[in-house]
Protein backbone atom coordinates (compact mmCIF):
# COMPACT_ATOMS: atom_id res chain seq x y z
CA UNK A 1 0.00 0.00 0.00
CA UNK A 2 1.03 3.69 -0.98
CA UNK A 3 -0.60 6.24 1.00
CA UNK A 4 0.49 10.02 0.16
CA UNK A 5 -0.63 12.80 2.56
CA UNK A 6 -0.18 16.50 2.05
CA UNK A 7 0.69 17.14 6.11
CA UNK A 8 1.73 14.84 8.87
CA UNK A 9 -1.53 13.59 10.47
CA UNK A 10 -3.34 13.53 7.37
CA UNK A 11 -3.29 9.73 7.50
CA UNK A 12 -4.59 9.06 10.81
CA UNK A 13 -7.36 11.60 10.97
CA UNK A 14 -8.68 11.07 7.53
CA UNK A 15 -7.52 7.02 6.02
CA UNK A 16 -7.75 5.23 9.26
CA UNK A 17 -9.18 2.56 9.74
CA UNK A 18 -7.67 1.78 5.90
CA UNK A 19 -4.24 2.26 6.92
CA UNK A 20 -4.44 0.54 10.53
CA UNK A 21 -6.49 -2.29 9.34
CA UNK A 22 -3.42 -2.82 6.17
CA UNK A 23 -1.23 -3.03 9.41
CA UNK A 24 -2.80 -4.99 11.47
CA UNK A 25 -3.09 -7.31 8.08
CA UNK A 26 0.75 -7.77 7.84
CA UNK A 27 0.32 -5.80 4.25
CA UNK A 28 3.79 -3.36 3.68
CA UNK A 29 2.14 0.31 4.11
CA UNK A 30 4.69 3.53 2.39
CA UNK A 31 3.75 6.47 3.76
CA UNK A 32 4.73 9.72 1.69
CA UNK A 33 3.97 13.03 3.49
CA UNK A 34 4.17 16.14 0.90
CA UNK A 35 4.67 18.83 3.39
CA UNK A 36 6.41 19.46 6.29
CA UNK A 37 3.06 20.55 8.19
CA UNK A 38 5.71 23.03 9.30
CA UNK A 39 2.65 26.33 9.75
CA UNK A 40 5.34 28.70 9.58
CA UNK A 41 6.51 27.43 12.82
CA UNK A 42 10.14 26.10 11.80
CA UNK A 43 12.07 22.68 11.69
CA UNK A 44 11.41 21.99 15.85
CA UNK A 45 7.29 22.03 15.18
CA UNK A 46 8.21 19.85 12.16
CA UNK A 47 10.30 17.59 13.85
CA UNK A 48 7.95 17.05 16.87
CA UNK A 49 5.16 16.13 13.93
CA UNK A 50 7.01 13.50 12.61
CA UNK A 51 7.94 11.90 15.66
CA UNK A 52 4.22 12.11 16.74
CA UNK A 53 3.73 9.95 13.28
CA UNK A 54 6.59 7.58 14.21
CA UNK A 55 4.55 6.74 17.40
CA UNK A 56 1.18 6.59 15.86
CA UNK A 57 2.42 3.89 13.45
CA UNK A 58 4.54 2.17 16.44
CA UNK A 59 0.59 2.11 17.58
CA UNK A 60 -0.72 1.07 14.64
CA UNK A 61 2.11 -2.08 14.97
CA UNK A 62 1.53 -2.52 18.59
CA UNK A 63 5.56 -2.29 18.98
CA UNK A 64 7.28 0.22 20.30
CA UNK A 65 10.66 0.87 18.48
CA UNK A 66 13.53 2.55 17.25
CA UNK A 67 13.23 3.46 13.37
CA UNK A 68 15.95 4.27 11.13
CA UNK A 69 16.78 6.72 9.68
CA UNK A 70 18.25 7.23 5.70
CA UNK A 71 18.57 10.39 3.63
CA UNK A 72 17.51 9.31 -0.02
CA UNK A 73 18.02 10.49 -3.42
CA UNK A 74 15.38 9.51 -6.35
CA UNK A 75 16.82 9.27 -9.73
CA UNK A 76 14.63 12.18 -10.56
CA UNK A 77 17.59 14.27 -7.82
CA UNK A 78 14.43 14.77 -5.25
CA UNK A 79 15.77 14.42 -1.78
CA UNK A 80 13.64 12.34 0.48
CA UNK A 81 14.00 11.37 4.08
CA UNK A 82 12.98 7.68 4.91
CA UNK A 83 12.43 6.45 8.25
CA UNK A 84 11.93 2.69 8.73
CA UNK A 85 11.35 0.61 11.54
CA UNK A 86 13.99 -1.39 12.68
CA UNK A 87 12.27 -4.62 13.40
CA UNK A 88 9.44 -4.49 10.54
CA UNK A 89 10.95 -3.09 6.71
CA UNK A 90 7.60 -3.73 5.69
CA UNK A 91 6.35 0.19 7.10
CA UNK A 92 7.96 3.18 6.04
CA UNK A 93 7.34 6.73 6.40
CA UNK A 94 8.60 9.58 3.87
CA UNK A 95 8.93 13.05 4.39
CA UNK A 96 9.65 15.89 1.26
CA UNK A 97 9.74 18.12 3.81
CA UNK A 98 8.02 20.75 1.25
CA UNK A 99 6.07 23.90 2.95
CA UNK A 100 2.97 23.88 4.20
CA UNK A 101 0.64 26.39 1.86
CA UNK A 102 -1.29 27.45 5.19
CA UNK A 103 -5.71 26.86 4.99
CA UNK A 104 -5.58 29.99 3.24
CA UNK A 105 -3.19 28.89 0.11
CA UNK A 106 -1.59 31.72 0.43
CA UNK A 107 1.65 30.21 2.79
CA UNK A 108 3.61 31.59 5.58
CA UNK A 109 5.69 34.49 6.10
CA UNK A 110 8.63 32.25 7.14
CA UNK A 111 8.63 30.11 4.29
CA UNK A 112 8.11 33.58 1.83
CA UNK A 113 4.65 32.66 0.92
CA UNK A 114 5.76 29.50 -1.30
CA UNK A 115 3.06 26.61 -1.57
CA UNK A 116 2.93 23.67 -3.10
CA UNK A 117 -0.34 25.15 -5.06
CA UNK A 118 1.63 27.69 -7.17
CA UNK A 119 4.53 25.16 -7.87
CA UNK A 120 1.52 22.85 -9.51
CA UNK A 121 0.39 25.51 -11.07
CA UNK A 122 2.98 27.11 -12.11
CA UNK A 123 2.88 30.35 -10.68
CA UNK A 124 6.38 29.16 -8.86
CA UNK A 125 9.49 27.68 -11.17
CA UNK A 126 10.52 25.69 -8.13
CA UNK A 127 10.49 24.98 -4.45
CA UNK A 128 12.64 24.37 -1.63
CA UNK A 129 12.35 22.30 1.32
CA UNK A 130 11.70 23.73 4.95
CA UNK A 131 15.25 21.80 5.98
CA UNK A 132 17.13 23.55 3.17
CA UNK A 133 17.40 20.84 0.78
CA UNK A 134 17.43 21.02 -3.18
CA UNK A 135 14.79 23.13 -4.37
CA UNK A 136 12.36 20.90 -6.58
CA UNK A 137 10.52 21.57 -9.73
CA UNK A 138 6.79 20.49 -10.76
CA UNK A 139 8.13 17.88 -13.55
CA UNK A 140 10.79 16.80 -10.76
CA UNK A 141 7.74 16.14 -7.81
CA UNK A 142 5.45 14.56 -10.36
CA UNK A 143 8.47 12.32 -11.88
CA UNK A 144 8.95 11.39 -7.89
CA UNK A 145 5.58 10.38 -7.06
CA UNK A 146 5.77 8.20 -10.56
CA UNK A 147 9.30 6.99 -9.48
CA UNK A 148 8.07 5.92 -6.06
CA UNK A 149 4.82 4.23 -6.84
CA UNK A 150 7.10 1.81 -9.94
CA UNK A 151 9.72 1.11 -6.65
CA UNK A 152 6.77 0.41 -4.47
CA UNK A 153 4.34 -1.74 -6.61
CA UNK A 154 1.40 -0.72 -4.41
CA UNK A 155 -1.68 -2.85 -5.21
CA UNK A 156 -3.40 -0.19 -3.44
CA UNK A 157 -2.92 3.52 -3.06
CA UNK A 158 -4.13 6.41 -0.47
CA UNK A 159 -4.55 10.26 -0.92
CA UNK A 160 -6.70 13.22 -0.74
CA UNK A 161 -9.63 14.18 -2.79
CA UNK A 162 -8.30 16.24 -6.03
CA UNK A 163 -9.23 19.44 -7.21
CA UNK A 164 -12.18 19.31 -8.80
CA UNK A 165 -14.29 16.63 -6.94
CA UNK A 166 -17.49 17.67 -5.68
CA UNK A 167 -15.81 16.99 -2.27
CA UNK A 168 -13.08 19.35 -2.89
CA UNK A 169 -14.62 22.67 -1.67
CA UNK A 170 -14.15 23.66 1.69
CA UNK A 171 -11.25 21.12 1.51
CA UNK A 172 -7.74 22.71 2.60
CA UNK A 173 -5.79 23.58 -0.53
CA UNK A 174 -2.71 21.15 -0.15
CA UNK A 175 -5.04 18.36 0.31
CA UNK A 176 -6.62 19.11 -3.21
CA UNK A 177 -3.34 19.67 -4.62
CA UNK A 178 -1.78 16.28 -3.22
CA UNK A 179 -5.04 14.85 -4.40
CA UNK A 180 -4.51 15.99 -8.09
CA UNK A 181 -0.31 15.37 -8.10
CA UNK A 182 -1.43 11.76 -7.38
CA UNK A 183 -4.17 11.63 -9.99
CA UNK A 184 -2.45 13.30 -12.91
CA UNK A 185 -0.06 10.98 -12.07
CA UNK A 186 -0.87 7.78 -11.57
CA UNK A 187 -4.30 7.44 -12.76
CA UNK A 188 -3.32 6.18 -16.25
CA UNK A 189 -0.40 3.48 -14.92
CA UNK A 190 -2.93 0.12 -15.64
CA UNK A 191 -0.96 -1.41 -12.16
CA UNK A 192 -1.50 1.44 -9.98
CA UNK A 193 -4.80 3.78 -11.21
CA UNK A 194 -7.55 0.99 -10.58
CA UNK A 195 -6.26 0.63 -6.50
CA UNK A 196 -6.28 5.04 -6.07
CA UNK A 197 -8.73 5.74 -3.08
CA UNK A 198 -9.14 9.58 -2.43
CA UNK A 199 -10.43 10.06 0.87
CA UNK A 200 -12.65 13.18 2.37
CA UNK A 201 -10.87 15.67 3.67
CA UNK A 202 -12.42 18.48 5.87
CA UNK A 203 -16.01 18.78 4.08
CA UNK A 204 -16.51 15.05 5.64
CA UNK A 205 -18.05 16.88 8.78
CA UNK A 206 -20.96 17.28 6.66
CA UNK A 207 -21.08 13.43 5.66
CA UNK A 208 -22.56 11.29 8.50
CA UNK A 209 -20.60 9.18 11.33
CA UNK A 210 -19.90 6.17 10.31
CA UNK A 211 -17.08 5.19 12.60
CA UNK A 212 -17.56 4.38 16.23
CA UNK A 213 -17.28 1.11 18.77
CA UNK A 214 -13.62 -0.08 19.08
CA UNK A 215 -12.77 1.08 15.45
CA UNK A 216 -13.13 4.31 16.59
CA UNK A 217 -11.73 3.74 19.94
CA UNK A 218 -8.52 2.53 18.12
CA UNK A 219 -8.52 5.26 16.18
CA UNK A 220 -8.56 8.34 17.94
CA UNK A 221 -6.42 6.81 20.35
CA UNK A 222 -3.49 6.56 17.46
CA UNK A 223 -4.65 10.21 16.73
CA UNK A 224 -4.35 11.18 20.49
CA UNK A 225 -0.39 9.39 20.93
CA UNK A 226 0.08 11.64 17.85
CA UNK A 227 -1.22 14.77 19.48
CA UNK A 228 1.23 14.37 22.07
CA UNK A 229 4.38 15.82 19.94
CA UNK A 230 1.90 18.50 18.08
CA UNK A 231 1.24 21.36 20.26
CA UNK A 232 -1.11 22.93 17.95
CA UNK A 233 -3.60 19.86 18.98
CA UNK A 234 -2.49 17.62 21.43
CA UNK A 235 -5.84 16.05 23.42
CA UNK A 236 -4.74 14.04 26.43
CA UNK A 237 -7.80 11.31 26.02
CA UNK A 238 -10.25 9.93 23.97
CA UNK A 239 -12.70 12.26 25.43
CA UNK A 240 -10.98 15.63 24.69
CA UNK A 241 -9.92 14.42 21.20
CA UNK A 242 -13.52 14.11 20.19
CA UNK A 243 -14.88 17.40 21.73
CA UNK A 244 -11.80 18.95 19.45
CA UNK A 245 -13.50 21.71 17.15
CA UNK A 246 -13.08 20.25 13.78
CA UNK A 247 -10.97 16.88 14.41
CA UNK A 248 -13.26 15.59 17.14
CA UNK A 249 -15.57 15.36 13.60
CA UNK A 250 -13.43 14.08 11.39
CA UNK A 251 -12.08 11.28 13.15
CA UNK A 252 -15.46 10.01 13.64
CA UNK A 253 -15.81 9.43 9.30
CA UNK A 254 -13.83 7.66 6.66
CA UNK A 255 -14.67 8.33 3.39
CA UNK A 256 -12.89 6.72 0.61
CA UNK A 257 -13.70 7.46 -3.01
CA UNK A 258 -12.81 5.55 -6.79
CA UNK A 259 -12.47 7.45 -9.28
CA UNK A 260 -15.59 6.86 -10.75
CA UNK A 261 -17.47 8.39 -7.08
CA UNK A 262 -15.16 11.41 -7.53
CA UNK A 263 -17.70 13.45 -9.18
CA UNK A 264 -15.35 16.02 -11.10
CA UNK A 265 -17.12 18.71 -12.14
Amino acid sequence: MLTVWAHPDDDIIFANPTISDAIGAGRCVRTVFVTAGDAGKGMGYVQARELGILRAYNAMRGKDGEWDVSEITLDTGMKVRRLTPKDDPRVSALFLRLPDGNITGAGFDATGHATLSKLYDGAAGSLSPVDGGPAVTRDQLVASVRELASAFAPESTLTHIPRGSAFAPGDHPDHSVVGALVRDTLTSDAAVGPGIRYFVGYPSENLPRNLEGAVLDRKVDTYRIYTQQDQVIRCADRTACLKTRKFGEWLQRSYPKAEGELQMG
